[in-house]
């Protein structure tokens, strides 16, 4: 760690500082990353919690809280790097407001190393809140689940967490939490008052009738880092792993399409706009891009899969010729001899 000022919000740390330690102290001060970053170790098949700081920013992580507070990306407040020039340079600095030039940081966002290699990142950190209440919505099928979060969304509830469990998958997270059945989770944080308050508003909305089961402390958190850190699908197979991002009222049709055709297991984060799948069989890139591009747009990370699979497929969503465009010229810029992760996105 470089720099830490909790009265300030800010934290600074070498690049290749582990998160877990970084989450660790935070919690000690009872503070967070607000962004809630997933960790992908469980996922392809290694040991949780040897992430580091300096890839979340540069894979601009988020977990199930980004509905709320956004991504790395939003959260960054400045960063030293190298380019492949082999020139030091810093982008914004150790202060909430700081906005003169090009935004640097936020550029490095998401970029997966192609751009420049960070040396020490600067992050605002957050209270963390005193509690948390996951209510699950049992027993509904996908379209009525995406239904019941964006009516959860659209309360004043300030829902941070908005997720769908189909049945299969409710089954394995949780630690036994859920009942059974497919499960709609929807998790409020905060002071205890403001929650419970919130909690009895979210309830109102949806009427008498709905039947809500109501999990919070641990058992909460365990049921939400299963959902971050996509723990349904960590089986310690390489069976093929996409991350698809969409619009919420889309994406379920997709993967009904796509269940027409492929056996999948899926799940779903972000209010249904984020869908997790393992598919049983082949990866199926050509029918889910295609299925992607028919219901209004989006794309699809493959995360995990075989060796021979990731090198016949573009593992990112192909990117439209303009933007491609874009995307060559920013890569002359900082790295004119592509030495940093050649091909990545290339």
């Amino acid at each position: 760690m470089t720099l830490y000022e909790p009265e300030e919000l800010v934290l600074s740390a070498r690049a290749g500082t582990p998160l877990s330690e970084i989450e660790k102290m935070l919690a000690e001060r009872g503070q967070e990353l607000a962004f809630e970053p997933m960790d992908f170790g469980p996922l392809l098949g290694g040991a949780a919690g040897r992430g580091t700081i300096g890839g979340t920013l540069a894979a601009n992580l988020s977990g199930p809280r980004r509905i709320r507070a956004g991504a790395a990306r939003d959260h960054i407040l400045g960063i030293h790097a190298v380019s492949g020039r082999g020139e030091a340079f810093k982008s914004g600095g150790r202060v909430v407001k700081n906005v003169t030039g090009y935004d640097l940081s936020k550029v490095m966002a998401g970029s997966w190393g192609t751009l420049a290699v960070a040396t020490d990142v600067t992050f605002k950190v957050l209270p963390a809140a005193e509690t948390e209440t996951t209510l699950v919505l049992p027993g509904l099928y996908d379209d009525a689940a995406v239904a019941a979060m964006a009516l959860a969304m659209g309360s004043s509830a300030e829902v941070s967490g908005a997720a769908h469990l189909p049945e299969m998958v409710a089954a394995q997270v949780g630690e036994g939490a859920l009942a059974g059945g497919a499960a709609t989770l929807l998790r409020i944080e905060g002071f205890g008052p403001s929650v419970d308050y919130r909690v009895k508003h979210l309830r109102e909305a949806f009427g008498g009738d709905a039947r809500f089961d109501e999990i919070s402390g641990d058992r909460s958190k365990a049921l939400w880092r299963a959902v971050r850190d996509c723990l349904p699908f960590a089986d310690g197979s390489q069976k093929p792993v996409w991350r698809m991002s969409m619009a919420p009222s889309e994406a379920h049709k997709a993967i009904m399409a796509l269940r027409m055709a492929a056996a999948v297991e899926v799940f779903y984060d972000w209010a249904g706009g984020l869908a997790w799948l393992r598919m049983e069989g082949e990866p199926e890139a050509e029918l889910l891009r295609g299925l992607i591009k028919k219901f209004g747009g989006g794309h699809a990370t493959l995360v995990r899969a075989s060796v021979a699979d990731r090198a016949a497929i573009p593992v990112f969503e192909p990117q439209p010729p303009a933007l491609a465009a874009l995307s060559v010229r920013l890569k002359e810029q900082f790295d004119p001899q592509n030495i940093l992760n050649p091909g990545r996105m290339g």
